[in-house]
């Protein structure tokens, strides 16, 4: 369990959790101070803390790290969002642009609807997203799916003289001026063609798959939700829980005393 994660002398107080060094004195308060990086907080909040996010790491929802933690259902979810954002932070922190061999493509989050599906889709969330092959997912919450809303995303987030992947959707018309352009027709792709978007279409699965677990998500924490996934799917291959140790609670820590 979390033991295995984290080393037993930073959970019971013998080494530091933030510079991992030995050196612990105890406050009056009953808090820790490090010698060496001069860093105090509560042993006894870092151990909820890292529960908490423990039961983050592993996909469980917040209303069940509340009932296995012992806690309200308010200050596991409090806790919960908190981790989003500082996800979100992190990812806009180590972000660089895109380059290469770049799938792009829309998909529309939000519950079953009646009505039109897809490009038009009633009160969903839009989420423009590009996939550099072999590399990494960035996604973002826009407004429509207009030209102008598109190709600004796309200036902004990739490098000129990449090669760009999209279906025959208009807003993608002028892509040609930044690098080479290939359309795929759904309707006329076969095979294992090297033209198609399967990496970013996979990501969209990806995501919505996991969102279904939610039973809804309030509109406006869509893009903190989307972060968090791409986050997991761009670090899918590494050590996730330690990670988000590190850029949460560790960065956190450190930069609050």
């Amino acid at each position: 369990m979390l033991a295995e994660k984290l080393s037993d002398n930073i959970l019971l107080g013998r080494k530091c959790f933030y510079c991992r060094n030995y050196g612990l004195y105890r406050l009056k308060d009953k808090r820790l101070k490090c010698k060496s990086c001069k860093a105090y907080y509560s042993l006894n909040k870092l151990r909820k803390d890292l529960h908490i996010l423990y039961f983050f790491y592993l996909e469980l929802s917040a209303r069940k790290a509340a009932r296995e933690l012992g806690v309200s259902y308010n200050s596991a979810i409090s806790r919960f969002m908190f981790f989003r954002k500082m996800i979100s932070d992190h990812l806009g922190k180590e972000f660089s642009k895109l380059y290469g061999e770049l799938e792009m493509d829309e998909s529309y989050f939000g519950g079953k609807r009646k009505g039109k599906r897809g490009r038009g889709a009633y009160n969903k969330a839009i989420v423009f997203g590009i996939l550099e092959r072999n590399g990494k997912v960035y996604t973002k919450v826009v407004p429509n799916v207009s030209k102008e809303t598109l190709m600004d995303e796309i200036k902004k987030k990739t490098k000129k003289g990449s090669v760009f992947y999209t279906d025959c959707f208009k807003s993608y018309k002028s892509l040609k001026q930044f690098g080479k352009h290939h359309k795929i027709n759904h309707t006329y792709t076969f095979g294992k063609s090297h033209n198609h978007i399967n990496g970013i279409e996979g990501f969209w699965s990806y995501a919505k798959e996991r969102f279904h677990k939610y039973h809804g998500i309030n509109h406006e924490n869509y893009p903190l939700y989307l972060k968090e996934m791409e986050f997991r799917f761009n670090h899918r291959n590494e050590d996730v829980f330690k990670l988000l140790v590190d850029i949460i609670l560790r960065r956190f820590g450190t930069e609050s005393n």
